[in-house]
């Protein structure tokens, strides 16, 4: 049932929701709760293809897309910041706003001409028996959503930085003790990872789904939100998240032609499946027994940053 071509459909499919976990991954490390994701992904996919649309150059949809995704992303930190208000609360109301507003301004593009990423093989690499289709037969954003995960682990763990960006989201008071402007970075970090997801909704719109929609995510943000807690907090895990979804997806998609009379049902199983994943993860029987294999422990769960969604304040 995954033969070649639908193992390199999942590894291509996958790079919108790649840059959108990383994006995530990062903010929330950071300490703040993105929960707009999917209303942002829209708004920069919409972005994304207008920007494309209007001006025949594909690649210009990218960097209006994230700016797009970082503006939302950093009316949630102010909020947060400077305001004190909830994160979560916050993220839920631009959630709404972004998905109703890129509904209204969409309308006139819905239907218009797909904008595409051209293909980009790599010569010689491309023919090689299943792992060319797999790995080297895609474009560059397929590549780059690849490259920005290896990124962000080497970021996060590699760095004297990406220290420093796992401190503000654990401790942010030991982090501001040791002279970190714990709020100017949670204000950074939030944007970046703002801006992924901006990327995340124009690979929607430019290469997974081509063109726009009424909503070309698919309710696929709120997916991102689950990974990364399935990921752990950590990007290697949560890209791993990402192609199992992918996989459950085209699992899904294939039983449908044996089961025609539960065509409608079979494409949503991958979200209540990423449900039951997650209550699994988080079992209390699970944990005591992984308690016994910190090993394991490492590989398979990892508790959420100390102080997610809370505000710092400086004394």
């Amino acid at each position: 049932m995954f033969d070649t071509a639908t193992i390199a459909s999942i590894v291509a499919g996958a790079s919108a929701l790649m840059f959108a976990t990383m994006g995530e991954t990062i903010s929330e490390k950071a300490g703040v709760i993105n929960l707009s994701v999917d209303g942002s992904m829209m708004l920069a996919a919409l972005a994304g293809f207008v920007v494309a649309f209007e001006t025949g150059n594909v690649w210009l949809g990218f960097p209006a897309a994230a700016v797009v995704g970082m503006l939302v992303a950093l009316v949630v930190a102010f909020g947060s910041i400077k305001l004190s208000l909830n994160q979560v609360a916050v993220g839920f109301v631009l959630f709404a706003l972004c998905t109703e507003l890129s509904r209204f301004l969409g309308q006139s593009y819905v239907g218009r001409p797909p904008v595409a990423v051209p293909a980009w093989e790599i010569p010689g690499l491309s023919s090689i028996p299943f792992f060319g289709p797999v790995l080297f037969d895609h474009n560059l954003v397929v590549y780059l959503a690849y490259v920005t995960v290896i990124a962000t682990y080497v970021f996060m763990y590699r760095t004297r930085r990406g220290l420093e960006l796992q401190g503000i989201g654990e401790r942010p008071e030991a982090a501001h003790s040791r002279g970190v402007p714990v709020n100017r970075l949670r204000y950074a970090y939030t944007a970046l990872g703002g801006a992924l997801i901006g990327i995340g909704g124009a690979a929607f719109s430019l290469d997974v789904i081509l063109g726009w929609s009424d909503r070309p995510t698919r309710n696929l943000g709120w997916i991102v939100l689950a990974i990364v807690i399935f990921g752990g907090w950590h990007p290697l895990r949560a890209a791993i998240g990402v192609l199992l979804f992918g996989a459950l997806q085209a699992y899904a998609i294939n039983l449908v032609p044996e089961y025609p009379s539960l065509s409608q049902v079979l494409p949503s199983i991958p979200f209540p499946a990423m449900i039951v994943v997650l209550v699994v993860v988080n079992w209390k029987a699970l944990l005591k027994w992984l308690d016994r294999y910190p090993f394991l422990r490492a590989i398979l769960r990892s508790d959420p940053p100390t102080a997610i969604g809370t505000r710092f304040e400086v004394n």
